[in-house]
């Protein structure tokens, strides 16, 4: 693809699902989906409607804020970090546990000027990318800890989702992904010849 992919940073914070009204659970102790009105956006749309069963609502980050006020919305997927920033815990009320996917930023260098570069450059730059990966998947991890202790501390309450519901759930977000990426890779000229290595070498990370 012409390109060299030099670092994958600040990784490590996951996601959980917000809601304004305690949570429901069915007779299996999955999640009930009956009376919400779940924001989404195409990060995890898939997880959403595939495995939840729900049709949720695609907004902006921008007009989340209004639409939780005005209750066109009673539940939103988010990062463990920037809640409280953005203001939203106003209304959020409880997190659904386990948390799932994960955020990453990925950096990537044209190829033809990663190879202009001189060896000690190179080395340079990919040192310090290595030392950022750490460092920054190591500060979020914490910051994501504080943050969530304020948010209970301010008395958003946790429902946990327990034994096979939980495999359950965690085994959904993971799928999703997949299939996602993999309807990306059906797209491409290359189609889905990395598919399952791309897939082994994620799940040994």
């Amino acid at each position: 693809m012409g390109t060299y992919y030099l670092g994958w940073f600040d990784s490590g914070v996951s996601y959980n699902l917000y809601t304004i009204d305690e949570p429901s659970m069915d007779e299996e102790g999955n999640l009930s989906i009956s009376g919400l009105r779940l924001r989404s956006n195409p990060v995890y749309d898939a997880f959403f409607q595939d495995y939840l069963g729900a049709q949720p609502i695609s907004l902006p980050t921008t007009d989340v804020y209004a639409a939780l006020e005005r209750s066109v919305v009673n539940a939103t997927g988010w990062t463990q970090i920037g809640l409280k920033d953005l203001n939203w815990d106003r209304f959020l009320n409880y997190r659904v546990d386990p948390a799932f996917f994960s955020t990453d930023m990925g950096v990537i260098v044209n190829l033809d000027k990663w190879n202009q570069l001189s060896e000690e450059s190179q080395q340079i730059l990919q040192e310090v990318a290595i030392e950022h990966e750490r460092e920054s998947a190591e500060k979020l991890a914490e910051l994501a800890e504080e943050q969530q202790a304020q948010l209970e501390a301010d008395g958003m309450q946790v429902v946990t989702l327990e034994g096979e519901a939980a495999q359950r759930f965690s085994d959904a977000a993971r799928d999703a992904t997949w299939e996602r990426m993999r309807r990306q890779m059906e797209r491409h000229p290359m189609g889905l010849e990395h598919y399952d290595t791309l897939i082994e070498k994620f799940n040994d990370l």
